[in-house]
């Protein structure tokens, strides 16, 4: 008989603990998983593709029935953990049943941040976070329906592009000089603008949301100078909070999100917790990667192994709209750095390096591509490796191929 690990949370983060535990460990504890949400484990970052109905809910899910069962893993679907005894080590449902445990994960995911305006309570007014979620969506949205996206960043975009695919009338509000400005910086950003303008999708910045007006449903938004912009349905899409209740009302150690050290363990020594739950030296992720390197880390040390968590370098390679965007690293450009840049309007080709001397010679601290995203990877290992780039510098800018085979 194996241990008793249970995982709080049944969402990505989760699925790939399971995937390289058992891998790594086969058969050294038996899991439990708990999710509050009526399904099995699925990929949140198709949402915008399900609600442009280019994939369908079952190309959602992470892994089928007989994976979970290859892997003995009971699942616990539909029901919620709502209290953890740390000195009898049991975790309580929502049903009344009780989990005890030997090892507890918290992978409990965030909560969809939604701003307190007044009006935010009206029918139409969403967040875009679950499958539930695309499904109110598109109920409402249909072609010529008039909407709106609160919120100018990765997750604002790919509900402003699904609902603009589904028929609506899309209007993007965000209160910051320019789109995506934790990925992009002014240029990349603006052209990203025009091309959502070309394609219907009118985005209005430094716009501040005042109310939310309507009788029966939203009618619409009102802004801080007055503007009204007409609306039957409104999305908030201005970011997540880590959903850390559960751990703070246990008495572990919390910030914004639940604390943990470079082996993902809390203050308690037999709780761990990953994904965006988790806050990390200072910060909370609410990308995938990190929550996959973290789940890698833990299962390593769940396994016995000796791993460290140190931290990810943060790199966004997606589609907005048809559009391809990457970045990484430090793309706007710190003090003593250098940028390299290649501007191609006709084909609307951006590329943007950052380039940082050390000790040991140039090296290529971070990066911004737009329309052109064919060597992004390659951008990132060398970020990521600290490679030194003079013997390639002059082609660097074009991509590996020229630079690699110039440099050799």
């Amino acid at each position: 008989m194996g241990k008793r690990l249970v995982i709080i949370g049944n969402g990505m983060a989760a699925t790939r603990l399971v995937r390289d535990l058992t891998a790594m460990a086969p058969g050294a504890y038996e899991i439990t998983i708990i999710g509050n949400e009526p399904r099995p484990a699925y990929n949140r970052v198709l949402l915008s593709s399900l609600l442009a109905e280019d994939v369908t809910e079952a190309d959602l899910s992470l892994q089928n029935e007989a994976w979970w069962q290859a892997r003995s893993v009971t699942r616990i679907t539909g029901c919620q953990a709502t209290g953890i005894d740390r000195a009898a080590r049991v975790v309580t449902l929502s049903d009344g049943k009780t989990l005890a445990y030997d090892r507890l994960v918290l992978a409990t995911g965030s909560h969809a941040i939604r701003l307190p305006l007044p009006g935010a309570d009206l029918p139409g007014v969403m967040t875009f976070r679950t499958i539930e979620d695309v499904a109110n969506m598109r109920h409402v949205a249909k072609a010529g329906t008039p909407a709106i996206v609160i919120g100018g960043g990765l997750l604002g975009l790919e509900a402003a592009h699904g609902l603009a695919k589904a028929g609506a009338c899309v209007t993007v509000i965000h209160v910051m000089d320019r789109l995506m400005e934790r990925q992009l910086d002014l240029t990349a950003a603006d052209l990203l603008r025009r091309e959502l303008a070309a394609r219907g999708i009118t985005v209005r910045l430094e716009a501040n949301s005042q109310t939310i007006f309507g009788n029966s449903r939203v009618e619409g938004l009102r802004l801080a100078t007055g503007e009204e912009i007409p609306a039957e349905i409104l999305v908030m899409a201005v970011g997540i909070r880590p959903a850390a209740e559960l751990a703070k009302a246990t008495g572990l150690e919390t910030n914004r999100g639940i604390l943990v050290d470079d082996a993902l363990t809390t203050s308690d020594p037999l709780i761990s917790a990953i994904g965006e739950c988790a806050e990390h030296r200072g910060i909370a992720y609410g990308l995938v990667e990190p929550a996959y390197e973290q789940a890698r880390v833990l299962a390593s040390h769940l396994a016995g192994q000796s791993a460290q968590y140190e931290g990810s370098l943060l790199a966004t390679n997606l589609k907005v709209s048809g559009v391809s965007l990457f970045s990484a690293g430090d793309f706007i450009g710190a003090s003593g750095t250098e940028a390299l840049v290649f501007h191609d309007r006709g084909l609307r080709i951006y590329k943007k390096l950052i380039l940082q001397p050390t000790e040991q010679g140039t090296v290529l601290a971070g990066c911004v591509l737009y329309g052109d995203t064919a060597d992004g990877l390659w951008y990132l290992e060398l970020i990521r490796g600290q490679t030194l780039i003079e013997s390639m510098r002059s082609d660097l800018i074009f991509g590996r191929a020229l630079a690699e085979q110039k440099a050799a």
